[in-house]
């Protein structure tokens, strides 16, 4: 026998991936923003609370017991609503352990779009499963990963898509109001466009047989997408959250009279957004005097004050203050959230520590911090999610063919397109020394004519312009030429790069989880758990061998 045992391949060397990282501040595709915050930029660094450091979450765990959170009322909505779904053992456990003053959650969120909709709401999920799994390594209280799957405050258009194999699949429900009370009778023509997409293969059948089963037994497309999301990720003790919950909001009442009736949050915002601008960034929420809507069957609009009255726009709904706050008081469900107080909400309800976003998501929580203290709330840590592109075999062996790394696709694709016409043209295809020759000429021209007329200068420097400006249109047909020598190749880097970037953006924001999951099965997770770091700033790169 041998002396030592040998471990098994984890699922990527199995699967024969290669599995290469590249910083944040390489990829272009991603805003200067985001960049700056998941790198460490100072001049980001006011607005945010706790650095981004395993170090810093015994701080936020002591800070975060400050906020009593009504644990009851998590634990007890929790349950009800997972009455009715199959729920794993390890899940369970998380969500019986919230009971405890020594359990905490970290957070993600995403619309509930359809079949998951884009790449990253599968990336976000991953990335705080695995946030939690190395807590509970490093730390000696507990942490549960959670997801809220939202729904009331979400515009159709945003969640009603996925794109899937280079083709959409859309879903027309034909209601208005909050996505997540929906009705999933709707949702067949989708489901059949679905079907006829995947395919006929083993694995197609499997996995769309259980997104069918999900989206028929439940009424609502909001009950839909919580279960949706634990029947992919419930094995890992992932927590789904409906926040359309009226004791959830019961909660909030207190945040709800105070922001409508104290018009708190628009100026600390616009505040933010001013100081923000200040050293180089954007506003990325817009906040109104009033951040709730008023909810109805098949509406959800927005509540302003006009003349002392409150009014719910587009209704004939109008309030006095008193009849208000007895609306708030008697029936805090009907009050819904808009972006500025989403995160208010969440952080009410949940004892969290950190919560894991995108970079626009990240950019509005920037804006937040002084509207957490005058809530009187903790600010969570911000953490950029995990991102990945997947490289199947098919772009992988038309990089390795045309000498093309990763890196190198990272440019436009005119930049890459030029880039690979000169390193493999046989001849030299810039004017660069004959350009720097003409200059050269044309200033010893312009000094001769100046010692004549000192009025003649400007002469020789428009002509040196144009001669210039005729040596890059030369060179440009030059280019042109070679392009369409090697027209095969260009044609083949624009598929790839397309199918890497598609319209220049980043793949995760384009393609559904199933274009890989029909390949790779609970592989596809898996590769993801093995090289996802929750708190390196690198996007992952997996090329099929």
């Amino acid at each position: 026998m041998p002396d030592t045992l040998t471990s098994a391949p984890s699922t990527t060397q199995r699967l024969n991936l290669q599995v290469e990282t590249v910083p944040f501040d390489e990829i272009s595709q991603f805003s200067t923003r985001d960049r700056a915050y998941a790198t460490g930029d100072e001049r980001l660094r006011e607005f945010y609370k706790y650095p981004v450091e395993w170090t810093s979450f015994a701080r936020i765990a002591a800070d975060k017991r400050a906020d009593a959170t009504q644990r009851d009322v998590l634990v007890k909505v929790l349950r009800n609503q997972y009455a009715k779904l199959d729920v794993s053992a390890t899940t369970q456990d998380n969500i019986d352990a919230l009971l405890d003053d020594d359990t905490f959650t970290v957070v993600t969120a995403h619309q509930p779009s359809l079949f998951t909709g884009p790449l990253y709401y599968v990336y976000k999920i991953i990335s705080v499963l695995n946030l939690a799994r190395e807590l509970n390594r490093r730390e000696d209280f507990r942490v549960v990963p959670v997801f809220i799957t939202g729904g009331e405050d979400h515009d159709f258009d945003e969640i009603n898509h996925l794109h899937l194999f280079g083709k959409t699949v859309e879903w027309q429900s034909g209601e208005t109001g909050s996505v997540g009370r929906m009705s999933t009778k709707t949702l067949r023509e989708p489901l059949d466009q679905l079907a006829d997409i995947l395919g006929q293969g083993d694995d197609a059948r499997a996995i769309f047989e259980r997104i069918e089963r999900i989206h028929t037994e439940h009424k609502t497309y909001g009950a839909a997408a919580v279960a949706l999301a634990n029947e992919l990720f419930g094995q890992y003790g992932l927590v789904v959250v409906n926040m359309d919950q009226p004791e959830f909001k019961r909660l909030l009442i207190p945040h709800i009279e105070r922001e409508i009736f104290e018009q708190t949050s628009q100026p600390l915002v616009e505040a933010t957004q001013q100081q923000l601008a200040e050293v180089g960034f954007g506003s990325q929420a817009h906040a109104r005097e009033i951040n709730f809507f008023y909810l109805r069957p098949g509406e959800r609009n927005r509540i302003v004050l006009e003349d002392g009255v409150y009014k719910v726009l587009d209704t004939n709904l109008e309030f006095s203050e008193a009849e208000l706050r007895a609306e708030i008081q008697q029936h805090p469900e009907h009050f819904s959230p808009n972006v500025v107080m989403r995160p208010i909400y969440q952080e009410t309800v949940l004892p969290n520590l950190a919560y894991v976003g995108g970079g626009g998501e990240l950019a509005y929580w920037l804006e937040r911090k002084s509207q957490f203290e005058a809530f009187g709330l903790n600010f969570p840590m911000l953490i950029r999610r995990n991102s990945a592109v997947w490289i199947d075999k098919t772009a992988a062996k038309r990089m390795d063919k045309l000498d093309l790394s990763f890196r190198d696709l990272l440019a436009d694709e005119d930049a890459v397109i030029r880039a690979f016409v000169n390193r493999n043209s046989e001849n030299e295809l810039n004017l660069k020394e004959e350009k720097k020759a003409l200059h050269q000429l044309f200033e010893r021209v312009a000094e001769k004519m100046r010692e004549v007329d000192p009025t003649l200068g400007k002469a020789a420097k428009a002509e040196a312009t144009s001669q210039l400006k005729a040596l890059s249109q030369l060179e440009g047909r030059l280019l042109r030429a070679e392009k369409q020598k090697n027209e095969t190749a260009i044609g083949q880097i624009r598929s790839v790069r397309e199918k890497l970037f598609p319209g220049n953006g980043m793949q995760e924001r384009y393609d559904n989880f199933l274009s890989f999951y029909v390949r790779y099965g609970e592989d596809f997770f898996a590769v993801l758990r093995e090289n996802f770091d929750p708190l390196r700033a690198e996007l992952v790169v997996v090329k099929d061998r």
